[in-house]
């Protein structure tokens, strides 16, 4: 083929940089030419999924042959059990990344205006941008993400979509349940709030509102990824007002499931005593890394999530030095993009063997910066 060869690509696609959000793990280490003795900058669950999923998924592979149900019926329904909604009210997709481009394809054209927050879930923007939005940006308050500010920058541009998480990624902050609800009751009429709860399961108990379906512009997205352990299955959900939550249906993947990761999702939604010391692990964890920072004179941002943001005390560029340190003697870590939260570095919870590594690496690579 010619090196001169036309694509007939959109005048969107042509414009657009071809890029991955988030550099994997995998691809540091190729870069380093090393595999990570500690794997602890993708927010995954070193814990891992329940027993009895794994044993689900390992009988699964007989029947891999066959495709998924296109509906997920019996995981969908559990959900809806679960939540006390009805089976109309929630979607299933491939990780709540795959529902949030399916989200951004629903709503998303070259009038539209999104509404987020200034260094917040980067695979968000990346799919709104694919489908031609504009974004507009609030910024963070105190490493919180501002729901009045959201708000009115919302009313200001007329937005499309509105996306908040709590809690949030890449801090860790949260908001209570009062705020989230004051939230949703000012989210202008004609805009659709993107409510992104994928660590919900790790927060306080007070941070989630009720569920109320009869709400007809909140979706809100949670995920097996984070407390469950199964980020690689890629099982998210969506919970909304069923006319909403029927435009899915126009536009998804219906074959997008894989068929084990079904089967594994619903034997973990129904192992909750095992999700409860799951929870506890991760908990032990994150004072661990409180422990860890306060010993290397930095200070941690206390955490409703499966990570912690380790402030560094310093700037963007030292937090890059500490972060590259780490990375190179092979423990993974990453760091939020934006000033100035990128004084810290992002820092998922690990086992006794990844926090013990993390602390002796911490310390030499610090003692060599300064």
């Amino acid at each position: 083929m010619s090196q001169n060869y036309k694509y007939r690509l959109t005048p969107l696609i042509k414009e657009l940089p071809a890029i991955v959000p988030f550099v994997g793990p995998e691809t540091a280490e190729r870069d380093i030419g090393a595999p990570f003795f500690a794997r602890m900058g993708a927010n995954e669950n070193v814990f891992g999924p329940s027993p009895k999923a794994k044993e689900v998924m390992r009988q699964a592979a007989d029947d891999i042959w066959k495709y998924a149900d296109p509906e997920s019926h019996d995981l969908r329904t559990a959900l809806a059990e679960f939540y006390g909604v009805g089976l109309e009210n929630v979607m299933v997709g491939e990780g709540v990344d795959g529902l949030l481009g399916y989200t951004a394809r629903m709503f998303c054209s070259p009038d539209a205006k999104v509404v987020t927050t200034q260094g917040s879930y980067p695979t968000f923007n990346f799919h709104v941008v694919g489908y031609g939005s504009t974004l507009h940006y609030a910024q963070f308050k105190d490493d919180r993400e501002d729901p009045e500010a959201l708000v009115e920058m919302a009313r200001e541009v007329d937005a499309t979509l509105l996306y908040f998480s709590n809690p949030n990624n890449p801090m860790g902050t949260c908001w209570p349940s009062e705020t989230v609800e004051s939230l949703i009751e000012n989210v202008p009429a004609e805009a659709v709030l993107i409510l992104d709860e994928a660590y919900i399961e790790t927060a306080p108990e007070n941070t989630a509102p009720p569920i109320d379906v009869s709400i007809p512009n909140v979706l809100r997205f949670r995920t097996f990824s984070k407390a469950y352990g199964m980020a690689g299955a890629r099982v998210g959900y969506v919970i909304g007002h069923a006319g909403l939550i029927a435009q899915y249906d126009k536009i998804r993947n219906h074959f997008g499931m894989n068929r084990a990761a079904q089967m594994g999702a619903l034997a973990a939604l129904d192992d909750q005593d095992y999700l409860h010391e799951t929870i506890n692990k991760i908990k032990n964890a994150r004072e661990r890394i409180y422990t860890i920072a306060a010993d290397n004179n930095l200070s941690a941002i206390p955490s409703a999530t499966n990570f912690v943001a380790v402030d560094c005390g310093r700037d963007t560029a030292f937090a890059k030095s500490v972060l590259d340190g780490l990375v190179a003697r092979r423990v993974f870590v990453r760091m939020p993009g934006s000033e100035p939260q990128s004084r810290c570095i992002r820092v998922s919870v690990g086992n006794d063997e990844n926090l013990d590594l993390f602390a002796r690496e911490l310390k030499v690579v610090l003692s060599d910066l300064r």
